[in-house]
């Protein structure tokens, strides 16, 4: 395990860890992407895989915000399908269309042929955390990792989907395959997180992107053990840990349970809200609509302050803390001026 580096003053972790911050911290899902011009400018010579596994380029991109917008927390730049390209399985990222699997994990046979991850398929990202925890300064680095279902869903459908039909429907029909499957994946995903610790991240954000498609009773029955056998391998490293998913409004209490001391939340559910249904102790992460920011300036500010008033009032309902982002990524189409000015405006609140 690496030696962690010492960031009392930094205002990212102390709101996650129940302190009081000396301002409310921000940054922002996809900070490091398509609304940035540098960004594209690199990504025009490099694919999103070339671009996720070359450790000088993922320390450049998760700088790129930083120094543009002076957010609080720098974010890793990579994707949730990277460990499983670190585990040997074929796949792509394709332009406008996202992971897109070559041979879908349908089977108990598809399962069984599965591997673990391959610690030198994935050494370029443990290679951009070195270069990146001497560059950020008293900046803190996240380091994340998609959750088991999320991954599960991309490995049964091939590639995104709205409805999650051959997933569901393994879930239900085929219990013993799906919690194989699920095992597998939390193992990976444990790995993969253990990576970017032993590197030295600074937290760690769990995304469970579409456990939203999911009813409280499967996903309590079907995905949170899994969930928090990922949350309970990695508590000894003492590291704020987050937990998000969009569409979860339904599914806060349950997510709480699973163990991250923080929980993101959607721009569906209010802060206040969700502070009642996460429960007492836990820090709170959101949740400015994303789509507020195309709706120029005088709305973002309204919204925003609303968002931070929000936030103290679920600190006063329970919460341990509050941490300003939006309810999910950056929009490819949102001025990064804007995000600018959104930090000076959430460091003068």
């Amino acid at each position: 395990m690496s030696t962690r580096r010492r960031l009392p003053e930094a205002p990212y972790l102390a709101a996650a860890t129940g302190r009081k911050p000396s301002r409310v911290p921000v940054w922002f899902m996809r900070q490091a992407g398509r609304s940035l011009p540098e960004y594209r400018e690199l990504r025009a010579k490099n694919t999103m895989m070339q671009a996720c596994f070359d450790s000088e380029l993922v320390c450049e991109i998760t700088m790129q915000p930083i120094r543009r917008h002076g957010v609080d927390a720098a974010i890793l730049f990579s994707d949730i399908v990277v460990p499983l390209r670190g585990a040997g399985i074929a796949l792509d990222i394709v332009p406008d269309v996202g992971p897109v699997i070559d041979h879908p994990v349908r089977t108990a046979a598809d399962v069984d042929a599965m591997k673990g991850l391959e610690l030198q398929g994935v050494s370029a990202i443990a290679d951009a955390v070195g270069l990146l925890v001497s560059e950020l300064g008293e900046v803190p680095l996240i380091g994340f990792a998609g959750a088991p279902f999320t991954l599960a869903s991309y490995l049964i459908e091939g590639g995104p989907s709205k409805q999650h039909e051959r997933t569901k429907a393994m879930m239900l029909a085929d219990p013993s395959t799906w919690h194989a499957l699920m095992e597998v994946l939390a193992d990976l995903t444990i790995a993969f997180l253990k990576v970017q610790l032993d590197a030295g991240v600074d937290a760690i954000q769990v995304f469970d992107s579409w456990a939203g498609t999911l009813s409280l009773a499967d996903y309590r029955s079907h995905v949170l053990p899994h969930s928090s056998r990922v949350f309970a391998a990695l508590a000894d490293y003492q590291v704020p840990m987050t937990h998000f998913g969009v569409g979860t409004a339904e599914l806060l209490g349950a997510m709480g349970e699973a163990g991250a001391g923080v929980v993101g939340v959607d721009w569906r559910t209010s802060l206040s809200d969700a502070a009642l249904r996460v429960g007492p102790n836990k820090a709170l992460q959101g949740n400015l609509d994303p789509v507020a920011l195309l709706a120029g300036w005088p709305a973002v500010e309204r919204a925003a302050r609303s968002v931070v008033d929000d936030g103290r009032r679920a600190v006063d309902a329970g919460a341990a803390g509050h941490i300003f982002n939006l309810g999910h990524g950056v929009l490819p189409a949102t001025d990064p001026g804007l995000l600018t000015d959104l930090v000076g405006l959430v460091h003068s609140l």
